[in-house]
């Protein structure tokens, strides 16, 4: 493999390699990525957490093992790695002489915090709660203590649950989460909470006055009122709201200026912006709330305060990112990490600090952390080596006009070997969302296995159809109110260029995705069914008139999807449903769907599976994961959609055959 430096790392240039191999599904699926990384105050140290996949037919079921790393000044590594308890979220002192997290211990009812000296030493319980300790913040001396919490479980519930009693009352039975406040440095110290129990707290974090909160709080703790209605409030620590920082948007992170003068917020830029991707700022002194990146054309991520007028900030734009300073006073902005170097997803700083720290994949590589520092970038860790065995298909953007002469791009990925003038069977891989998007980095997923398909010789791409995130909040709203009209055109279109450049064979294209990429390949062995040889439906939707009924986010498809309510025009949304087309259909399509997912419920692939069924013109196959949701977490769940979907696409795609294959996979052949 070749090589090339870009900012001081190495980058790989695909190239033939003799000795490379092709990756295994059961590799795709039991990748390590990095979760989180966090610098310290003093610069000296990062932490980072590793996700760890459980090994399938070895582990009992289960979520990921979580490891903790520290990592020093010298890149030297202290992992701790517990197969028996899931670290959470990690924080340094405010002097860098502890680390903090949170995790459940032998013994441990709830999950606690606890610490550990950064320069050796045992663990030490910080406070215990009855309940578990969620996401927290420390004041600057270490003595402050908040914290979320939704507190015990009721013994009586628990005890009525033994003998029967398991009514749920639908949407008014819910638990709320509280912030709670307590003083280390007392004895005996009760947590008390700060917030009241008829509003849902979603975040918590010190004001640098170390006398106030900036809490992110919900009506309710339902998924739709954190997506539409949530909001900033500044709460002294004895409960009192101080100001409330109104916003009818999308949100997400926000944090004070060293100074607190500044409030610096992710968020939609108005309530009808699908994405919360832009920079806002809100003058405490001035009283004044603006939006301090308006023309980007791409979507701020993350951000970190330098000093008390510059951020620094994280951007997608297009395919790539970049990493760019912002000075308050001139609005003037400098770029620190351009297009092109990795596709970041994280930022931490320390106030003060030029360094800081991030999470970002390439190609090459899942999520890792980096430290820029002195001008340069540098890569932390390196959690999968076995990687440089791999044989890198060649990866890269590519650019097509639709039908109506929008410019759009995606991702294309060539099969291994690959020889112009030669056509393959083409896998087209469709985000959901749609308010997402696909950066050129590491896009094998168990849904996606990039790496295992193209070495068997598979082209794939994936499409940024309008309506995208990544390219300004107008052009993420041009699919509004066109529910599987011109942004499913645009997937088309992408087929027709890929087949007029010569790279897909036109009789040998296959549709995948999840969740509104699930509708895409619904609709695509539908409505579309003469484009596709083969289709796999992932939590997708196939009836938009029982959809509304039946998901957890109601309100926000009306204010950033369908703009209307089904009533409004009842016609429409059962003709722009797969299920209405499904006389139509002649492609073969499997569907899997999570038992348990409340986003788009099971019941839309068990609709449009009878539906083909009971008409007869095609193979369909339904494939249902007790215990996953609106996406399968578990190893296991993973491997076998993984199995069928390759085993689908190999015998509609290359093999061309006429009848579904079997349904039964060898997995009890790998029991050891």
């Amino acid at each position: 493999m070749l090589l090339r430096a870009v900012g001081g790392m190495a980058l790989a240039v695909w190239a033939a390699d003799i000795d490379a191999r092709e990756m295994t599904l059961m590799e795709t699926v039991t990748t390590k990525a990095i979760r989180s990384a966090q610098l310290s105050p003093d610069g000296q140290f990062t932490a980072v957490i590793r996700s760890t996949p459980r090994t399938p037919y070895e582990d009992d079921d289960g979520s990921s093992y979580s490891e903790l790393v520290l990592i020093n000044a010298e890149g030297e590594e202290t992992s701790y790695l517990s197969k028996d308890k899931k670290f959470g979220r990690v924080s340094f002192g405010p002097q860098s002489e502890y680390l903090y997290f949170t995790a459940k211990e032998e013994g441990d009812e709830y999950q606690e915090l606890y610490r550990m000296p950064v320069h050796g030493g045992g663990i030490q319980s910080v406070f215990e709660f009855d309940g578990n300790i969620g996401s927290y913040a420390l004041s600057d001396d270490s003595e402050q203590l908040v914290f979320l919490s939704s507190g015990a479980k009721d013994s009586d519930e628990e005890k009525l649950e033994k003998k029967g009693f398991k009514a749920e009352v639908y949407e008014e039975d819910l638990t709320y989460t509280q912030v709670y406040h307590v003083s280390l440095g007392e004895e005996d110290a009760e947590a008390k909470a700060v917030t009241a129990d008829d509003q849902h707290a979603l975040s918590v974090s010190f004001h640098p006055n170390n006398e106030q909160l900036l809490v992110r709080t919900a009506p309710t703790s339902l998924i739709d009122d954190n997506y539409m209605s949530s909001q900033y409030q500044l709460i002294s620590l004895d409960g009192e709201v101080v100001t409330s920082f109104e916003s009818e948007s999308k949100l997400g992170r926000a944090e004070f200026s060293p100074d607190g003068r500044y409030l610096a917020m992710i968020r939609a830029a108005d309530y009808n912006d699908p994405s919360a991707g832009s920079l806002f700022v809100y003058d405490t002194r001035e009283q004044e709330h603006r939006n301090v990146l308006p023309d980007y054309k791409g979507a701020v991520k993350d951000f970190s305060w330098r000093t008390d007028e510059e951020i620094i900030w994280l951007g997608h734009r297009g395919t790539e990112t970049e990493v760019q300073a912002l000075t308050l006073k001139f609005l003037e902005s400098r770029s620190l990490l351009e297009l092109g170097e990795a596709i970041f997803t994280s930022l931490d700083g320390e106030a003060g600090k030029s360094e800081f720290v991030l999470t970002g994949h390439r190609p090459s590589h899942p999520s890792e952390a980096f430290k820029y520092s002195n001008g340069r970038l540098e890569r932390l860790t390196d959690s999968n080596p076995w990687l440089a065995e791999i044989d890198m298909p060649r990866q890269e953007t590519m650019t097509y006009e639709a039908r109506d002469g929008l410019k759009l791009e995606g991702i294309v990925v060539y099969p291994a070997n690959y020889e112009e003038g030669k056509t393959y069977p083409t896998m087209m891989v469709i985000h959901g969302g749609p308010e997402s998007h696909y950066s050129n980095g590491w896009l094998d997923r168990y849904a996606s296995p990039v790496k295992h398909a193209a070495a068997k010789g598979y082209a794939l791409f994936f499409p940024n159809y309008r309506g995208s995130t990544g390219r300004g909040v107008e052009f993420s709203k041009l699919g509004q109110n066109d529910y599987a009209g011109k942004e499913f055109d645009d997937i088309v279109d992408a087929k027709k260029h890929l087949v007029d450049i010569g790279l897909a064979d036109e009789s040998s294209v296959g549709i995948t995705g999840g969740s509104y990429g699930g509708y895409a390949s619904a609709w695509g062995a539908t409505a579309q069914t003469e484009h596709f040889a083969a289709s796999v439906m992932f939590v997708g939707i196939s009836d938009n008139l029982s959809k509304f009924g039946t998901t957890d986010i109601a309100k926000e498809m009306h204010a950033v999807h369908a703009r209307s309510y089904p009533w409004d025009k009842w016609e429409w949304y059962l003709e722009r449903s797969p299920i209405y087309h499904a006389e139509k259909a002649r492609t073969p399509i499997l569907i899997m769907h999570g038992k348990e997912d409340t986003r788009v419920h099971p019941s839309q692939s068990m609709e449009l599976y009878r539906y083909l069924k009971t008409h007869g013109n095609v193979p369909v196959r339904l494939v249902l994961y007790p215990g996953e949701g609106h996406g399968n977490r578990k190893v296991a769940a993973q491997l076998d959609y993984s199995m069928r979907f390759m085993r689908w696409m190999d015998t509609f795609l290359v093999e061309k055959a006429e009848e579904k294959p079997s349904f039964e996979l060898p997995h009890a052949e790998q029991l050891k």
